[in-house]
This record gives C-alpha cells, sequence and structure tokens, in this order.
C-alpha cells in the first residue's frame, strides 16, 4: 500500500498557504495560513470516518514565524556545535588512552550521537530552547492569552526533534513529525 492510503504511526502532517499578497490597510499585518492534518492512530484511507483523525487550521503572522525560524536554526546549530565538541573531547580521550597504553592493539570504534539520541544541554543552550518553544507555544495555542513561557522542555531534544521543530516552519516544504513526544507536545497544543 501506497504512503497516500496508509498511516502505519501516529503523525501530524504540517502544511503552509501564503494567500496572494493583495493590498492590505496599513494596519493589518500579513499572515499565513497552517493547515494540520493528524492521526492518534493508525489508519487506512478507506476509514475516512475514523475517530483518530483531526484537522485544523490557524492564521500566524508571517513576520512572527520567520523569526521563530531564525531562532529555531540558531537552537539546532547550537546542538549541533555541542553534539561536536562532545564527540571530539570523546575522541580526544580515546586517542590519549591508546598512547598511554601502547599494548592496546585494538582501538574501539568510534560511533557517532545518532541524530535521535538524546542531548544533553548546557545551561545557556536549554535558555534558548525554552524560549524558542514558549514561542512555538504561543504561536500554536488556541487562546495565546494562557499560554505562559515554559519553565521545562516538553519533548526529549534530540538533533531530530529540533530538526523537525525547524522543518515544522519551513513556508516552503511543512513536514510530517512521527509518533514520539515532539509529536505528543504538538498535539497537546493543536487540540
Amino acid at each position: 500500500e501506497s504512503r497516500a492510503t496508509v498511516a502505519p504511526d501516529k503523525e501530524i502532517n504540517i502544511q503552509w498557504y501564503i494567500p496572494p499578497m493583495a493590498k492590505e490597510s496599513n494596519d493589518r499585518e500579513t499572515k499565513v495560513l497552517l493547515l494540520y492534518a493528524y492521526n492518534t492512530n493508525p489508519i487506512r484511507i478507506s476509514d475516512i470516518s475514523s475517530t483518530s483523525m483531526f484537522s485544523g487550521h490557524l492564521w500566524i503572522p508571517l513576520a512572527r514565524i520567520i523569526s521563530l525560524r531564525e531562532k529555531l536554526s540558531d537552537l539546532k546549530e547550537q546542538i549541533e556545535l555541542s553534539i561536536q565538541a562532545s564527540m571530539s573531547f570523546s575522541t580526544s580521550e580515546r586517542t590519549s588512552f591508546h598512547e598511554q597504553n601502547e599494548t592496546l592493539k585494538i582501538i574501539p570504534s568510534f560511533k557517532p550521537k545518532r541524530s535521535d539520541a538524546k542531548v544533553h544541554l548546557d545551561g545557556k543552550i536549554e535558555e534558548i530552547a525554552k524560549r524558542c518553544l514558549s514561542e512555538v507555544k504561543a504561536l500554536l495555542s488556541v487562546d495565546p492569552a494562557l499560554s505562559s513561557p515554559l519553565t521545562e522542555i516538553p519533548f526529549d531534544v534530540t538533533l531530530q526533534s529540533i530538526t523537525n521543530l525547524k522543518d515544522m516552519f519551513d513556508l516552503a516544504n511543512g513536514c510530517i513529525i512521527s509518533d514520539g513526544s515532539l509529536f505528543n507536545w504538538m498535539i497537546s497544543l493543536l487540540h
């Protein structure tokens, strides 16, 4: 069966619609339409009446999306640098151990961290993440007035989860986020 007829896992599909730029009055900001659909159980296209499928839309100011995407790009870069630094430290530790012990004939294979491995965030990166995620929460919450800043990160931070979050705000492509802690958080905001 094709991907178009089956959703074997829980997933949310995000798409953006940018309406034609009509001449607007000066007091209105340009908004774009976030279209989303998600399923909370595996489904087939033949289950159109399924109670586990949901969809909706939100109008969001374009300027806020562009700003948020830049912040998420910066956060992703900080996480990548942090991972590289920890990998470099780990490699230098192994090298110095090997140099000290000349009888050691086999060097343990070095396995880079996978993109779905949970990342340890230092205080600075954690604060940047909380600010970005608070902004995501404010943009996607049904009632933004009730959206208070986050005091803790609501999902497992992995390079893949941050990449997915950044891709979610890619106006040209949108994204699909599969089952996991990021999926659960997104659903809690949109439900």
